[in-house]
This record gives C-alpha cells, sequence and structure tokens, in this order.
C-alpha cells in the first residue's frame, strides 16, 4: 500500500491511503487519524490500511478524491527521529577528498551516521527556503525507510523485520557551512536545515523484486531545472543496507515507531550516471579538471527528485522544489 498525510488536522497532517498510480486517495477514517499513530499500533493498523487500500485500487472504497500533490505535506510531517547514513562508499570519498579528509577506516565495518532535523519536513511541493546563496544550497538525494518500534542492541536480521514502510528525502545541505561546523568536532547543526519527503512512502511489498537484501534496486532520478541531473542505482555500491544502518541506530537504544532512517547520497562508482548532490558532481568536474564549474544553487533553481518501476511509473511520487529567500 501507499500513504501520505493531508495538511489539514494539525502539525501531524491526516493519514490518507493512495491508489497505486497515485491518482485517488481516501482518509483511513476510523483506523488511525495520522501516520504515526497508525505505525504505533502497525500490527493491528497495517491489515486495515491493506484492505482499504484494496478497496480503493479497485474502485470501491467510498469518499475516494482525486490527489493533489499541492496538498499534502510530507508523509511523516515530523517523527520522532531521523538519523541519517551515508551507506554508498562513492560518495564517502569524493566528498571527504573534496575537503581534503580521508575515509575512516572504520567505515568499512561501522556506518558512519548522524542525528538529523525531525522536528519538521518540508512537503514534496513546499520550497526550500534558505536565508543566503552564499551558505552553499546542495539537494542530495536519497532512499529512507521507517521503522516500527525497534528493540535496543537488535541484530540486523532481525531489524529487517521492523522495516515497515519505504520513501525518498531531499536532505538539503548547505556545503559553505559544512567545514567549519565539522572542524568544531562536534557534527552537524546550521548546516543541515529541515528535509523533504516524497509525496508517499509505500510497504515494501509494493517495490516487488525491487525490494532485495533491505535495499531498493531502482535508479534514484534527478532533474535540475528540468536538466537530467543523474540516475544513479539505488541497489549497487550501497556499503550497509537499511537492516544494517537500523541495527546500527539501535545499537544502545530503542528506536521509536516512526523513527526514519536515510541511506546517505545515491552514488555508484560509474560516475556516467550521474550524480545525487552538486558536491559530488564538483568534485567529479575537479578530479577531471582541476577546478568545480558547476555553481551550488541558486534562488530561483528547481529540483526534482523520482524513482520509477520497470514500466515507468512513479513510485514514491516526486519532491519538486523551488529554492527561495524566506518570506518576510
Amino acid at each position: 500500500m501507499k500513504l501520505g498525510s493531508l495538511k489539514e488536522g494539525g502539525r501531524d497532517g491526516t493519514l490518507i491511503v493512495v491508489s497505486r498510480d497515485l491518482t485517488r486517495a481516501v482518509r483511513a477514517t476510523g483506523i488511525a487519524d495520522t501516520l504515526q499513530r497508525a505505525l504505533e499500533d502497525w500490527s493491528n493498523t497495517a491489515p486495515r490500511l491493506n484492505a482499504l487500500s484494496d478497496d480503493l485500487n479497485a474502485g470501491t472504497a467510498a469518499d475516494a478524491f482525486e490527489v493533489d500533490f499541492a496538498a499534502l505535506a510530507a508523509p511523516l510531517p515530523r517523527a520522532y527521529e531521523f538519523v541519517d547514513g551515508s551507506a554508498y562508499l562513492p560518495h564517502v570519498e569524493r566528498v571527504r577528498r573534496a575537503r581534503g579528509a580521508e575515509v575512516p577506516e572504520s567505515f568499512y565495518t561501522d556506518p558512519l551516521m548522524y542525528q538529523a532535523v525531525s522536528a519538521g519536513f518540508y512537503g514534496p511541493r513546499d520550497p526550500v527556503r534558505v536565508v543566503s546563496e552564499d551558505y552553499g544550497i546542495d539537494l542530495e538525494a536519497e532512499v529512507v525507510i521507517v521503522t516500527d518500534d525497534v528493540p535496543m542492541a537488535v541484530s540486523a536480521e532481525d531489524a529487517a523485520g521492523h522495516i515497515q514502510l519505504i520513501g525518498l528525502v531531499n536532505d538539503v545541505s548547505l556545503r559553505n557551512l559544512i567545514p567549519n561546523e565539522l572542524a568544531k568536532g562536534f557534527g552537524f547543526l546550521q548546516s543541515k536545515p529541515r528535509s523533504a519527503l516524497s509525496p508517499v512512502f509505500v510497504t515494501p511489498d509494493e517495490l516487488g523484486p525491487a525490494w532485495i537484501d533491505s535495499k531498493v534496486h531502482r535508479p534514484l532520478l534527478t532533474h535540475i531545472n528540468g536538466e537530467w541531473f543523474g540516475a544513479p542505482e539505488a541497489g549497487i555500491d550501497m556499503q550497509f543496507n537499511f537492516a544494517q544502518l537500523v541495527a546500527h541506530a539501535a545499537k544502545t537504544r530503542p528506536l521509536s515507531a516512526g523513527t526514519i532512517v536515510g541511506s546517505g547520497t545515491v552514488a555508484n562508482e560509474d560516475t556516467s550516471l550521474g550524480a545525487s548532490c552538486f558536491a559530488e558532481k564538483r568534485t567529479v568536474e575537479t578530479l577531471e579538471h582541476g577546478k568545480p564549474s558547476t555553481p551550488f544553487m541558486k534562488f530561483g533553481d528547481t529540483v526534482r527528485i523520482e524513482m520509477l518501476d520497470a514500466d515507468g511509473s512513479s513510485l514514491f511520487g516526486a519532491i519538486e522544489q523551488r529554492m527561495e529567500r524566506p518570506s518576510a
């Protein structure tokens, strides 16, 4: 099934079930008012939401309506936790090389991960608001998963069973603020503002053969200002799968239902497949030509992030955003 949230009913939105072709939806009235509530009682709500999804896709659901993507909040408008990994070795190597840092040896056995902003997410059509272009506005196209309640010290094998939903994120980065923050040795803060989530999250069964070994095996397509930017394969070059990332996050603490875990920027060794962020593209340009030629994003620039199935249909809907100054 595919789940989303309307911009109504308060800060956590109103839960809806969305049709497989992303054209129709129905409110989950009487099952759960928000996706967070559904995840907290997943064993009971999931079968009922699945039944509603079957009715919707069969054309028999009462009170169904047409989907307006501008009316959608993020599926989880806010979450108790968002922990973001950096599971793609090519991305880690290139971006660290760009700032003169080495890849730590521990990365090959222990994932990189940080605590990201979870108090609020942009909806899939909301603008990205940044105070200044001088901050170095960048996108990061990633895959995310959402868990139910995960016990502390869960094994990777058992963690796989706690992955309930899958989606996409534009993990916005302010590249010119990152070096000074990391130099303090205490991690990201100002350089990592709010991110945007895809219109819907889907259950793993919706991906069929594209969900293997806790990885999504489809290209992640990004366009900037309508021009192709990259389509790296999400199932290739992923050093740690999502089950391993969940187990890493839960090593010393349980994870609450509704925890979002990010893959990190999707990247491949094959640079002909393009990039999922400007930092990586600029690094490739530096390696090839001695200096970067592509600037970071400017106000008015647009980004579109999407993943298609084997038939060319959108799996999660597209994140479509414009870079803007904050309104007065």
